[in-house]
């Protein structure tokens, strides 16, 4: 069956494999770090209620058979540890229904948290990553040759993610059109990283161009993907340099190395790696063949919902279309701010809070704080608190369901919570009250950052949550 393989993506698949496997690494990991505080049994958003709340059939979960956080923390160090022996070339080694099984397993896992998650994992890139990782249980191992089939699925869903995303810019903001968001992102992007204050400060026409480069790479060049090579590899090429741009000027999880990853896939390799070895020639199993071809015919059934999507004036963004995740729709910054707001979180251990009494700031990893302190590289992990305190700042409702019981677990000096911050002011006994205001940020100029060695400036705006004890914490809601 020569039709059914392409045995000269070898090496595209060993490299697309190996680093999708890095990327699984690091969710899991994530997740075991994190869970506790976020969706644990005593959590912020327990999984035990959300179990409660929603059937089965609408989010498929190990965990809503049964939940332990015992259980939760084994299946997710089960993962990293099946995602590192994969990243290590595990699957190259055993037999094809094994390397398929293991595949199956990390994606079954992982499946059963995002679908438990909630909000910390209503992102993009969870579903990015659940319906990548179902098509590389069928991508095969060292013996056999990779199946075009899936390689050309593995190149729509590129081409989803990159459209996607280009049409909501095109649809959305008005300064997409004018070539003038790139002017605001940088500073006002959910974490900016340790390079973004230089890409801020970049001339107003190197931004324009950024932002006309960007149009071209997401509108333009997908489209080359499904062409002949070496045009298809090309494409690839530019959509990988575009995410590396990503990579230097912001943190955005995994997302711009999955995207990277995928772009590998598409790229052929053949001058770089020689001939394929023997194994990848071999003809398929016959009833891989038919795997293969059954799961091709499911996904493009179920792409018709993500189609309607794209051609639609009334686009949505990073929506799935079905319970497993198995093809969604993608997009990002369908919208840019021009402005940036910060809640900054502070306790006290005086008996009677003051305006002017003894507030200590909690600092956080990844999300701006203290204005001389540096923007951190943290992606390609991923920061769930932080994340969210960025969408509390745009809006209180998006902080309704959980930032009650932060503060809550704040004043009862809960450890799991404090992990999840860089900085606990209150080393010895928990505060008396806690409350948070909301700062206006903007990056220093240059001018200002000689003098004062200061990243960020930042001004208050309001209050955002008055000081709050921790009998009233529980029913606290930002204002």
């Amino acid at each position: 069956m020569d039709w059914f393989t392409a045995p000269g993506y070898w090496l595209a698949r060993l490299v697309f494999q190996r680093t999708l496997a890095g990327v699984y690494l690091l969710a899991f990991v994530g997740a075991a770090l994190q869970f506790r505080a976020l969706i644990g049994a005593h959590g912020m958003l327990p999984v035990p209620r959300h179990a409660r709340q929603v059937p089965f059939r609408r989010a498929p979960s190990l965990f809503r058979l049964h939940y332990s956080d015992r259980l939760f923390a084994g299946c997710a160090w089960t993962g990293a540890a099946l995602s590192a022996a994969l990243a290590a070339g595990a699957g190259d080694r055993v037999p094809l229904p094994a390397a398929m099984a293991g595949w199956a397993l990390l994606w079954l896992l992982y499946l059963s948290v995002v679908n438990v998650g909630q909000t910390w994992y209503a992102f993009g890139w969870e579903s990015l990553l659940l319906e990548v990782g179902f098509l590389a249980v069928f991508l095969g191992n060292a013996r056999t040759g990779p199946p075009v089939l899936v390689l050309w699925l593995l190149r729509w869903v590129l081409f989803r993610v990159e459209f996607g995303a280009g049409l909501i810019k095109l649809r959305g903001d008005p300064c997409w059109r004018k070539l003038t968001c790139l002017y605001f992102h940088h500073q006002t992007q959910p974490m900016p990283g340790p390079l973004s204050w230089f890409f801020h400060h970049l001339p107003p026409a190197l931004h324009r161009v950024e932002c006309a480069a960007n149009h071209v790479t997401q509108l333009l060049v997908p489209v080359l993907l499904f062409t002949p090579q070496p045009v298809a590899s090309c494409a690839a090429g530019a959509i990988a340099a575009t995410q590396l741009w990503l990579v230097l000027s912001g943190n955005f999880a995994w997302l711009n190395w999955l995207t990277i990853a995928l772009a590998l896939s598409a790229v052929d390799f053949t001058a770089l790696a020689g001939a394929p070895p023997a194994a990848a020639a071999r003809a398929a199993p016959l009833w891989f063949v038919v795997l293969v071809c059954a799961v091709t015919a499911l996904v493009l059934a179920l792409s018709r919902g993500p189609v309607l999507n794209l051609a639609s004036r009334r686009q949505v963004m990073n929506r799935s279309f079905d319970p497993l995740h198995l093809v969604n729709s993608y997009g990002a910054f369908g919208s840019v701010g021009r402005v940036r707001d910060e809640v900054v979180v502070e306790g006290t251990a005086d008996a009677a809070p003051r305006p002017d009494g003894d507030w200590r700031e909690y600092g956080f990893k990844g999300k701006p704080g203290e204005p001389h302190r540096m923007p951190r590289q943290f992606a390609p992990y991923h920061l769930r608190l932080d994340w969210l305190m960025w969408f509390a700042a745009l809006s209180p409702g998006y902080a309704r369901d959980w930032f009650g019981p932060f503060v809550e677990r704040l004043l009862a000096g809960d450890r799991d919570t404090l992990r999840l911050l860089r900085h606990n002011p209150f080393p010895d006994a928990p505060p008396r009250h806690v409350r948070a205001l909301l700062y206006r940020y903007r990056f220093t100029t240059r001018r200002e950052r000689r003098e004062t060695g200061d990243w960020w400036h930042r001004t208050l705006l309001r209050e955002y949550l008055p000081p709050t004890r921790l009998a009233e914490a529980a029913r606290s809601e930002p204002e």
